[in-house]
Parts: C-alpha cells; structure tokens; sequence
C-alpha cells in the first residue's frame, strides 16, 4: 500500500499533529499571488439552508471556520471530524475562544457514524487522496447526505506545483515514488469527477492561484514536510547542498515561480445512484 493512503503512516507519522501541514499551508499563505484567501473561497460554495447540518472529513487543525467565523450561522450545527486524535486536538484548540458550538469526533471516512439521509453538506478538503478505498468513503458520504444535501471535495490538479519536480530530483532521483505518498494524483481535478460520477453529479470551481517565493526556509520547510527524511537517511551535507541550489536561484532570478491548479468540486446526490 502507498504511504499516500497507508493510515499507520498517516496517523502516526505525516498527521501525528499539524506541523507537516502547518509548513505546506505557511508557504502558500505567505507566497501566494491570489489574495482572496482559499478558505474563505471555499466556503463562498456553500449554498446551504440556514440550519444547515454539517459534516467535515479530515478538519485538520480547522481553519476552514476559523478563516470564516463572521460568516456562519450560528444555526448551522457542524461536526468537525479527523480520523488523527493529534489533528482533532489541534482543532479543538485553535476553536475553542469562538463562540458556535462546534461537535468534534474521530471518524474514519470509510465508515461514517451517521444515519441514512441526515446531513445537509459533507466537505472533504484536501483528503480524499489518502482515503484507501476511496469508493467506499464516496458511497457513505451519499448514504449520510439528504436527497438535496451537497458534497465539497476540494483537491489539486496534476500539474499543481509541479515545477517543484527539479528539488524534489536533486533529494531522491526517484522522487516520483516518494513524493507521491502525499501527492493528491489519486483524487485530481482530472480524474475526480469520474470517481465521484457514480454517486454525484459535479461541477469544478477552480481557485485561480500561484507562488512567487523569496525566501529559501520556507520552501525548505515545505520540501521537509514532503519527504520522510528519517526513512530515506537524507544527511545535512544533502539538505545543505539543496538550501545552497534554492538560495541561487533565488538571487540570480529574484524569485522561484510555481505554478499552482487547485479547485473544488460541488457535487450533488443521484436521484438513482449507479452500479460500481
């Protein structure tokens, strides 16, 4: 099994706590060209009822609401779900001062303790890529979702940070099969819809960004978060070398331009879902 979706790794390695997740988010909220926050684009998709009941899979340390507390409403009731106790901790912690009364639970996606037809909106942001039986998760989000209750699956398109490819190669000469533990190719805006066809109809809402980074630690950070160095013995003499190939490139261009494709697919419920 890919480490992508091995839940031992994940839980006990890349999502004990948020720091991995903390370095990849710190490099895209510092170097970003879009200024509209992603999370606040996320949530400009919810077209919910004013009761809404909700279910996020894979909260992570919950900034989606803490990025968007002037905007819910206090009607809404919202499960934020991880399958990581470190994640849900995280979360509980940076939400704890906001007055709405968030639910927090451990749930495995797999397998969702919710009964048929209760909820108004399922979001998975940036998650499904590490679901094992991704189709199983897909059936049970449509079993808990209401006849009109709508899907949120945000994820990354193939070429998303792609030019990256050339520090990943200077680490790993086949970085392609490290890298990917974490990539989101198993669940893209190219190839989700299909995924999701058999249980949702979909549209794609694209979030228009890129990076232009100047600074190297930050982008080390990311690269770090990326790449299990203790498994692979990278030594300090490797990662020195890459901070001096960053930092030249750096001060002979100004900057490293990255490209990004991100998006979010709104999805709504089959009347008669199909066969798989």
């Amino acid at each position: 099994m890919s480490k992508r979706s091995d839940q031992q790794y994940l839980l006990n390695k890349q999502y004990r706590d948020a720091a991995n997740l903390k370095a990849r988010i710190n490099l895209h909220t510092r170097f970003k060209t879009n200024s509209y926050d992603w999370f606040r684009f996320v949530f400009d998709q919810f077209n919910l009822p004013q009761d809404a009941s909700i279910l996020e899979l894979g909260c992570g340390p919950g900034n989606l609401w803490a990025k968007n507390l002037d905007r819910i409403p206090q009607s809404w009731e919202i499960t934020l779900s991880d399958f990581s106790p470190g994640m849900l901790a995280e979360a509980q912690q940076n939400l704890s001062s906001t007055k709405h009364p968030f639910i927090f639970k451990l749930i495995d996606a797999q397998q969702i303790p919710v009964g048929d037809g209760q909820l108004n909106a399922v979001i998975a942001n940036h998650m499904l890529y590490h679901v094992p039986d991704r189709s199983k998760a897909i059936a049970e989000i449509a079993r808990v979702l209401k006849p009109d209750g709508v899907f949120y699956a945000a994820t990354n398109g193939q070429q998303h940070l792609s030019e990256l490819d050339e520090l990943y190669g200077f680490l790993v000469p086949d970085f392609r099969d490290v890298v990917s533990t974490f990539s989101s190719d198993a669940f893209t805006l190219e190839n989700g819809g299909a995924q999701l066809a058999p249980w949702f109809h979909s549209d794609i809402r694209v979030y228009e960004d890129s990076l232009v980074i100047t600074e190297t630690e930050p982008l080390l950070a990311y690269i770090k978060s990326m790449i299990p160095f203790d498994e692979l013995q990278i030594g300090q003499d490797k990662l020195a070398s890459l901070q001096q190939l960053i930092d030249k490139r750096i001060n002979s261009e100004g900057s490293i331009r990255i490209i990004k494709s991100t998006g979010v697919f709104v999805s709504h419920k089959l009347i008669t879902p199909f066969k798989v």
